[in-house]
């Protein structure tokens, strides 16, 4: 694993305190989805696998933060960015919410709506 790979996972929990460096700033270099999912939430469990093999595609050009509504301070931060239901995923992209969208969705589903949100 590189030494950037390390410093940036492509697959990282994130948290209320941590966000506002973790991912609005961090969105500024590179495009950041964020998964707001919780643990009782049987849709969120089904959309995981599927957000990781579209990181692993996109190879370091995407990072997947993963906010555990239910951990901590986490529901402010659902609150502030009006999450309504989970799984809600929401793209940053230079410090600004690009897009997102909510319930479980299929790898080429995720793939089709992030060619729509993301330039080339």
């Amino acid at each position: 694993m590189s030494s950037s790979a390390l410093l940036h996972p492509p697959i990282f929990d994130v948290h209320y305190e941590d966000f506002q460096t973790q991912v609005i700033a961090a969105s500024a270099e590179q495009p950041i989805l964020v998964d707001f999912w919780a643990d009782w939430c049987g849709p969120c469990h089904a959309l995981t696998p599927h957000l990781k093999r579209v990181i692993e595609e996109h190879a370091g050009r995407l990072r997947l933060a993963k906010v555990e509504v239910d951990e901590g301070e986490n529901m402010r931060l659902a609150g502030h960015y009006r999450v309504r239901g989970f799984p809600t995923v929401i793209l940053f992209q230079h410090s600004e919410e690009r897009g997102r969208f909510s319930g479980a969705r299929s790898r080429i589903q995720i793939n089709t709506w992030l060619k729509e949100h993301l330039p080339e």
